[in-house]
């Protein structure tokens, strides 16, 4: 807010509707709310009305004793207010150096790094660092997928929450899902570390965890293939594509009519719902049927 007297007037409600519209408008109304959070534990020191009294009048003051002054409490706590509101206006420009990006169903984001990395986020993931950190060590945090094209420098550190990957510089692809985490090391060397277990990765080798069972696999492209718009898979429960469809085309698909659990091998396009559809159901002998609000997936009848 611009002036102090506008802060106080907004803890002690006495803002017009118009004021309180212009605030909205104008400013961070989140951290306000905090600010007027941390200024209410503030309490007053409880004391007994009628000992004080009684105290006072049993006092025998000397002529030469100094005036007592009360002391305003209204003045207190306003002061106290906006040293709350110094506190918390210090956190958020000292040490909130937080940067985060995201990505919504069927959205993908470049992000930049400070160092010139970059990493490009696929469908419905998040990625954040520390800002005023970065250059001494950078270290970020990933839920979803992203391929990342490293600056070589110091240690680069991708956090999940079922594993670490680290490398110096390189090119590489994390993706992280319920029940599934795989990396992909396309240039370079990547280290990943699940469950205090390490593995090395050179080019060309994959690194997959699918319902707690660890793979090592060999790969020939040269990038993830949602970099070009489609999904490609080798040996995956249906159950995963499906998850999949969904993030790339905001759908809801109903497959409790078949068995989820078997494997697909293949590849469905980003950029056309029906070919995507007919790519996963008709190597899986399934059928699908369409209606405004889902996808049903059913095992395919003879006629």
């Amino acid at each position: 807010m611009k002036q102090e007297k506008d802060i106080l007037k907004w803890f002690n409600q006495e803002l017009s509707k118009q004021e309180i519209a212009d605030l909205s408008a104008s400013e961070n109304l989140e951290t306000l709310h905090k600010i007027d959070h941390y200024a209410s534990q503030l309490e007053a020191p409880k004391m007994d009305a009628q000992k004080a009294l009684e105290s006072f009048k049993n006092r025998k003051l000397s002529k030469n004793a100094p005036k007592v002054r009360t002391l305003n409490l209204t003045v207190f706590y306003r002061i106290a207010a906006v040293f709350a509101i110094l506190l918390t206006s210090s956190y958020f420009l000292f040490f909130n150096n937080t940067q985060s990006f995201e990505t919504t169903i069927a959205q993908m984001e470049t992000v930049q790094l400070p160092d010139n990395s970059e990493v490009i986020l696929n469908a419905a993931s998040t990625l954040s660092y520390h800002k005023k950190s970065w250059k001494d060590n950078r270290s970020l945090e990933l839920e979803g997928e992203a391929f990342f094209k490293v600056a070589k420098g110091k240690r680069f550190t991708v956090h999940t929450d079922a594993g670490i990957v680290q490398v110096l510089g390189t090119q590489f692809n994390v993706k992280e899902r319920e029940n599934y985490f795989e990396v992909t090391c396309y240039e370079g060397l990547v280290s990943v570390t699940h469950n205090k277990e390490t593995v090395k990765l050179p080019k060309g080798k994959s690194f997959r965890i699918l319902n707690n069972h660890i793979e090592l696999q060999d790969i020939t492209a040269t990038n993830p293939s949602w970099l070009q718009q489609e999904s490609s898979f080798t040996n995956i429960p249906l159950s995963q594509v499906i998850e999949e469809l969904e993030r790339q085309y905001n759908l809801q698909i109903d497959a409790t009519k078949v068995d989820i659990n078997q494997l697909f091998t293949g590849t469905f396009t980003h950029s056309n719902k029906e070919i995507a559809l007919q790519s996963v159901t008709i190597p899986l002998k399934l059928s699908y049927s369409i209606t405004s609000e889902k996808v049903t997936f059913k095992n395919y009848e003879v006629q």
